[in-house]
C-alpha cells in the first residue's frame, strides 16, 4: 500500500476522536469532581440515541438539532438523578463500592425501562446525508461523518471555554486539583457537583444522539462506547480535560488502522487489550506522561 492509501483511514481515524472525545468529557467531568465512576454512561447515551430518533420520527427534526436539544433535556435530567440518588451517595477521594453499585443499578434500570417502549429491535437514522460523500482528491470523507465531528468539536471546545472562563470551571478545577483547599476557600462542592453531574449526563446524551446518526441502535446501545469511554479517560489521565483529546486520538488511530489487520469484530478485545496495557505502562496516561517529562526538562 502506498502512503496516498492511508489517507482515508487516517482522516477516518481523526473524525472518529471528536465523537469519541464528546462521548468521554461528561465521564471525565464526573470523575474528576465526585470520583464517581459513572457506569449509567452508558444508559444516558442510549436515551440520548433514541431522544434524537422520535423527534425525527414524529417532528421530522434535523437530527443534528436533535442532539444539540439534547444537552439541555439530558443537563436537567442529569440534575434531577444527582438530587434523586447521587447526592447520597457517600463522599470520597476515591471511587466506591455503593457508587459503583448506584451507577450499575441505574443503568440496569434505563436498559430496561427502554425495552419496555422500544423493545429489542435495532433502530437507525437515515437521512440525505446518510450515504453521501465529499471528495477532496482522493480523499473521501462521509458527510454524515463530518457533520457529527463537527457538531461534537464544537460542543468540546465550547465547554472547554466554560470551564476556563466561568465560576463554574473554576470551581470545577479547583476540586478536582486540590479538593480540600478548595472547600476552605469557599467552594461549594455540593452546588459543583450537582451542575457538575448534570453537564456530564448532558454530554453523554449529546454523544448518544450524534452516535445515532452513525450507527444502529438499541437499549443495549450504549455498552461497547461505556468501554471506548473508560479506556479514553484512563488513556487521558483520568481527570485531564486536554488527556481526553489525546486519548480520544489514539483510541480512534488504533481502531482504525487496526481493521486493515484484524477483522472489525476484533475491536472491542483491542480496546479492552489497549486499557490493560495502560494501566500496566501509564497508569497516570499520557497525561501524566507528559507532566513528568516536563518536571525533567
Amino acid at each position: 500500500m502506498s502512503l496516498m492509501d492511508y489517507l482515508d483511514p487516517l482522516v477516518a481515524a481523526i473524525l472518529l476522536a471528536g465523537i469519541y472525545a464528546a462521548m468521554s468529557i461528561g465521564m471525565t467531568i464526573i470523575y474528576g469532581v465526585m470520583k464517581i465512576v459513572n457506569l449509567a454512561h452508558a444508559g444516558f447515551m442510549m436515551l440520548g440515541a433514541y431522544f434524537v430518533y422520535e423527534l425525527f420520527e414524529r417532528f421530522q427534526l434535523n437530527p443534528t438539532l436533535g442532539a444539540v436539544l439534547a444537552l439541555p433535556v439530558f443537563f436537567l435530567f442529569g440534575v434531577g438523578v444527582y438530587l434523586l440518588l447521587v447526592q447520597w451517595v457517600p463522599r470520597s477521594d476515591q471511587p466506591t463500592l455503593p457508587s459503583l453499585l448506584l451507577m450499575f443499578g441505574f443503568w440496569l434500570v434505563l436498559q430496561n425501562f427502554a425495552y419496555l417502549i422500544w423493545k429489542n429491535e435495532d433502530r437507525s437514522i437515515l437521512t440525505p446525508q446518510t450515504f453521501s460523500v465529499i471528495h477532496l482528491g482522493r480523499i473521501t470523507i462521509p458527510t454524515v461523518r463530518l457533520i457529527v465531528f463537527l457538531a461534537a468539536i464544537v460542543s468540546v471546545v465550547v465547554l472547554q471555554v466554560v470551564l476556563r472562563r466561568s465560576w463554574f470551571g473554576r470551581s470545577v478545577r479547583a476540586l478536582i486539583q486540590n479538593p480540600q483547599a478548595a472547600r476552605l476557600v469557599g467552594v461549594s462542592e455540593r452546588r459543583t457537583a450537582m451542575l457538575s453531574f448534570g453537564v456530564g449526563t448532558a454530554f453523554a446524551g449529546f454523544a448518544g444522539g450524534l452516535l445515532a446518526m452513525l450507527f444502529s441502535f438499541s437499549p443495549d446501545f450504549g455498552r461497547p462506547f461505556l468501554l471506548r469511554s473508560f479506556v479514553i479517560i484512563v488513556l487521558g489521565g483520568l481527570e485531564s480535560f486536554s488527556g481526553v483529546a489525546a486519548g480520544s486520538l489514539i483510541l480512534a488511530l488504533v481502531e482504525t488502522f487496526s481493521i486493515l489487520v484484524v477483522p472489525a469484530s476484533y475491536q472491542p478485545a483491542i480496546s479492552y487489550a489497549l486499557l490493560v496495557v495502560v494501566l500496566l505502562v501509564l497508569p497516570k496516561g499520557v497525561a501524566g506522561l507528559l507532566e513528568k517529562k516536563w518536571r525533567a526538562a
